[in-house]
């Protein structure tokens, strides 16, 4: 084999191993987004604001809270379950305690279930928007706004459903810079006391 011919397959395997590498770093992103649009695993959808249609059927909605592995806090939804009509805002409120002694950052993952009914469940507003910072001891409730989509009375599968699950989960997340010199200033502080 020539030197030119090992230069050329050396290129290749290069290509393809940053191909490869470029679509690893894209596949989460574009799995978001397709679960995003197309409700897919229970991912719900957003709005701005509430549906112009509210249809005389209800729906039952039932609230589910759980936290990661390692995160400290304390987490639980305020009511298990609401009726609500088809196309009606609802409002549902959760809790999180933080029975620690330093400062903890959490972000919410969630779903619906049953899958079908993920596309057709709007948040209009909600605390798993943003990160969530809870000082020392400090219990705080969080409200989530959402309705269901009349479309889904049209869907083949979902306009089955009877009830639709609200589910979150809280990992803990690096706190925010501005938090975390305090959070070590403080720390410092304290080690000097002592």
């Amino acid at each position: 084999m020539s030197l030119q011919g090992t230069h050329r397959t050396a290129a290749k395997a290069a290509g393809v191993v940053l191909f490869m590498g470029a679509m690893a770093w894209a596949a989460v992103p574009a799995y978001n987004l397709f679960c995003k649009v197309t409700g897919y695993g229970g991912t719900t959808r957003e709005a701005s604001s509430g549906s112009d249609v509210i249809l005389d059927k209800t729906i039952k909605i039932r609230f589910d809270a759980s936290l990661e592995r390692d995160m400290p806090w304390e987490f639980k939804p305020m009511q298990l379950e609401m009726q609500i009509r088809i196309g009606e805002t609802g409002l549902a409120f959760y809790e999180a305690y933080n029975p620690t002694d330093r400062v903890v950052a959490g972000t919410a993952s969630y779903n619906v279930t049953p899958y079908s009914a993920g596309s057709y469940f709007t948040k209009i507003d909600c605390f798993c928007f943003t990160e969530q910072v809870l000082q020392p001891g400090e219990r705080v409730t969080m409200p989530v706004t959402f309705y269901v989509d009349p479309e889904i009375t049209e869907d083949i599968e979902a306009k089955y459903a009877k009830a639709i699950t609200l589910s979150y989960t809280f990992h803990e997340t690096e706190l925010p810079e501005d938090l975390a010199a305090l959070a070590d200033g403080a720390d410092t502080a304290g080690a000097t006391a002592n």
